[in-house]
């Protein structure tokens, strides 16, 4: 199944519950442990082809997850409707100090952001951290900007005509990506517009999901915007090379993907809530980033959290080999070790 069918698929679906299968008990006297999970949709593809995998080896349990975007994740986990959540950016300090424990963040994948473009007949432009801050404050309007042409000195055909962006209509992760991003490079974006699953953007169309940036920027002359690094490759898209922190031009793969995490695993904080767009590194695409796991700790119902802990643990090792089909790139080993830690001690702390 391609992956916009998937995406429709999580869209149109409430709760999708995967069904397990192995010889392993988790819970006392055969008993099946349901679990429930809500949030982010960016990873979607990835948690369903996991929980498809897992249930093949464990028999007694079961795994619903929503995929209700980010913040409608972390609403749940906040409500205690689930017993974890998804979220492509990090839970905010005041959201922490409403849980009514400690919520623990484990990186899964790493999956990027890229731009898409529809102009004059060319396939892939270049751009600068400066220049895209600048077409989305609306700043740079025109193809033919300088900043532009000299990103690009190859191509002599772009036009005078207006450039027409194009960003998210409801909130995303992607969109949280996109803004961290500008906010990173650009102090003038951070200070007027910001970072977050969604924003009041200073200009541009709207559309819903990556089908509907894609299908209106496919539709549109003139136009760009920005979609999943995932939807991009499934549906064969061209995106556009991004000048990173060491000034090189890179375009999104799995190997400048992992690149950045690599080359920020070893600043990777205590509780995992760390940005790595515009990571330094020649090779680094700059619009990558963590997505999350939420896991509320202590787990109150011992069944569960023997369930839950063992998932999360298959997930960053055997799980980690079905990323890269799916254009996610796996965690670095430091990473994958320092959550081995982490995932130890939610499966020691017991409620008491």
């Amino acid at each position: 199944m391609k992956y916009q069918g998937r995406r429709r698929q999580v869209a149109s679906i409430a709760v999708l519950v995967l069904l397990a299968s192995s010889t392993l008990r988790l819970s006392s006297g055969g008993d099946r442990v349901q679990l429930s999970g809500a949030g982010a949709t960016f990873p979607a593809p990835v948690y369903l082809k996991w929980f498809e995998e897992y249930h093949k080896l464990h028999p007694d349990v079961e795994i619903a997850y929503q995929a209700v975007g980010s913040g409608g994740g972390i609403r749940k986990l906040l409500d205690a409707s689930v017993d974890f959540a998804g979220s492509d950016g990090p839970m905010t300090d005041e959201q922490l100090a409403e849980a009514k424990g400690r919520i623990v963040h484990l990186p899964t994948v790493i999956g990027a952001v890229v731009v898409i473009s529809n102009v004059n007949g060319v396939t892939s432009l270049r751009f600068t951290p400066e220049t895209l801050a600048g077409i989305y404050l609306g700043k740079i309007s025109k193809w033919n900007d300088p900043q532009i042409v000299a990103a690009n000195p190859g191509i002599f055909t772009l036009p005078s005509e207006e450039i027409i962006v194009v960003h998210r209509s409801e909130g995303s992760g992607t969109t949280y990506i996109w803004t961290d991003y500008l906010s990173k490079v650009s102090d003038d974006w951070k200070r007027k517009v910001g970072r977050g699953l969604s924003v009041s953007w200073p200009v541009g169309l709207a559309a819903k999901g990556n089908e509907g940036v894609a299908q209106l920027v496919k539709a549109t002359p003139g136009s760009l915007g920005y979609i999943e690094l995932a939807y991009a490759t499934e549906n064969g898209l061209e995106h556009d090379a991004i000048k990173n922190a060491s000034g090189e031009f890179v375009k999104a793969t799995l190997a400048s993907v992992t690149a950045a995490a690599a080359s920020s695993a070893k600043d990777l904080p205590e509780d995992f809530r760390m940005s790595i767009v515009n990571a330094a590194g020649s090779d680094a695409y700059p619009i990558a980033s963590f997505t999350w796991l939420l896991i509320p700790s202590p787990i109150p119902d011992d069944s569960k959290r023997r369930a839950l802990t063992d998932v999360l643990r298959w997930a960053i090792s055997d799980g980690q080999n079905l990323a890269g089909g799916l254009s996610f790139a796996p965690l670095p080993k430091p990473v994958v070790e320092k959550e081995s830690q982490a995932i130890a001690r939610l499966a020691a702390d017991a409620h008491p």
